[in-house]
């Protein structure tokens, strides 16, 4: 079938929308994102804010007509984390449904993890891997480390889904979460600081338990709002440059000197920084305690950074669609 394919991603701090081509060079039509914290308050009360559900069902039904707009029939719609941890995520997966105009998957961390991995290697020299994609999301964390960029091999296995050489581990932290849990001053204090970095390192142990190659020479990827949001303020963007983002080489002194930096700052003061949004500017400190604590904790010395993620990589799965994938 030709014509624009469309992926939605339902995300514990955003919603995005990614409407792609299909011809040849699957270039993108429109990229959107809006800030619209579904995973608010989520960890605490295990179900859905209210308000947080509306600001999200009214940006898909903005979504909605972009995608008549651009005469689009094919859409994948999902929601992560957020989703997964509410009691009430049937309700919120039915009204999505409705406002966006197509049914909305709950993926899995294992689908979610190789669909971020099948997004973010799109396009990368097989040779220069094994790749490890770090995607650092609001409520979780998704690492996948794989040799084999689009499209990897599948198996149907107990991560169903991932190629048989795709590793893959989902960590119970994000930026909203850790904020929610451990960040209670502004500035954080440097105790919330370490709770952050100590939590997040013991989901690394189990990580490396789990993903015995990370420690074969694989080259980082990082991907999510928290990785693009570094690259941007470390290049002092004034104004976003998806291109300058992407595949920008993150070094892991970089990444510590913008920790330092935005962690010592109060919010008011953080969102000077050229290259942060303000809508970011609350949860992006807890975010930098999982990108350093991974850079830290596998002694990576640069991070490639990808604007590329899991959006791409549903828009794939439709214009390559596999049987076995997720």
């Amino acid at each position: 079938m030709n014509g624009p394919v469309a992926a939605v991603d339902c995300g514990t701090n955003s919603t995005r929308l990614l409407v792609t081509g299909a011809g040849a060079d699957r270039a993108d039509i429109d990229r959107r994102q809006t800030v619209t914290r579904l995973g608010r308050g989520v960890d605490a009360s295990g179900r859905l804010d209210p308000a947080a559900v509306e600001e999200t069902l009214g940006c898909l039904r903005a979504y909605r007509s972009v995608l008549d707009r651009h005469g689009v029939r094919r859409v994948r719609a999902v929601a992560t984390s957020a989703a997964r941890d509410a009691a009430d995520r049937a309700e919120f997966l039915e009204a999505a449904g409705e406002a966006i105009g197509t049914p909305v998957e709950l993926l899995t961390p294992a689908a979610e993890a190789a669909l971020s991995f099948r997004g973010a290697t799109a396009g990368l020299d097989p040779a220069a891997g094994p790749w490890l994609v770090l995607d650092i999301g609001g409520g979780s964390t998704e690492l996948a480390l794989g040799s084999a960029p689009d499209p990897p091999r599948r198996s149907a296995g107990p991560a169903s889904g991932s190629a048989p050489d795709l590793q893959w581990h989902s960590a119970e932290v994000g930026c909203v979460r850790l904020t929610e849990r451990y960040v209670r001053h502004d500035p954080p204090l440097p105790e919330e600081l370490a709770a952050c970095l100590q939590v997040t390192e013991l989901h690394l142990d189990d990580a490396a338990r789990a993903m015995p190659g990370i420690s074969a020479g694989c080259e980082l990827v990082g991907t999510g709002g928290t990785a693009t949001t570094a690259a941007a303020v470390e290049l002092g963007l004034a104004a976003y440059d998806r291109d300058r983002i992407h595949r920008f080489e993150l070094t892991r002194a970089a990444a510590e000197d913008v920790f330092r930096t935005l962690a010592t700052e109060s919010a008011a003061d953080r969102v000077a920084n050229p290259g942060l949004h303000p809508d970011r500017a609350g949860v992006i400190v807890a975010g930098l305690c999982i990108l350093v604590k991974v850079m830290r904790y596998f002694d990576f010395d640069r991070c490639l950074v990808s604007e590329a993620d899991i959006l791409d990589g549903l828009a794939r799965s439709l214009l390559d669609p596999d049987p076995a994938g997720p």
